[in-house]
């Protein structure tokens, strides 16, 4: 069986499996939120891109912090997904918090899923974005709001 480390923080021990992860602090969260909203180009995929599917957090309501942000890769056959590839991108500036995320969760073939993500409270925007090995490129936009 595989031992898992443990992490000591202020006298408590928390196993890795139910730490929290902070993706964005709240200086972070705020400059994106008061940033002015850049012009989106929509862009076409290209034929027989990679699709990144949401499962979880739910985006028809506001969700709690931390919550579990889980996605789904597939890629059409005969290419397969670069887990390599995977980049995610914060806010306006679309910070780059890929290191982030990859700390939080191991990144596969099939997704990632983070299991307690923590985020500020308020509206946020992540940038998605994962590559076959055929070299085509898929962008999912995942806009929530934290209570």
């Amino acid at each position: 069986m595989k031992r898992l480390p443990w992490v000591v923080w202020a006298g408590w021990a928390l196993s890795p499996a139910v730490q929290a992860h902070w993706l964005v602090s709240e200086a972070e969260a705020a400059a994106a939120q008061a940033a002015p909203t850049a012009p989106a180009t929509r862009a076409v995929p290209a034929a027989d891109a990679p699709r990144i599917n949401l499962l979880a957090p739910s985006l028809t309501s506001a969700v709690a912090s931390p919550t579990r942000i889980h996605l789904r890769f597939e890629a059409v056959a005969p290419a397969a997904i670069r887990p390599d590839s995977l980049r995610v991108r914060y806010g306006s500036f679309r910070l780059d918090i890929t290191g982030r995320i990859t700390a939080a969760s191991r990144v596969t073939a099939d997704g990632i899923d983070v299991a307690e993500a923590q985020l500020p409270k308020g509206a946020h925007r992540l940038f998605v974005e994962i590559q076959d090995t055929l070299g085509r490129t898929a962008e999912r936009q995942l806009q929530f709001v934290v209570e």
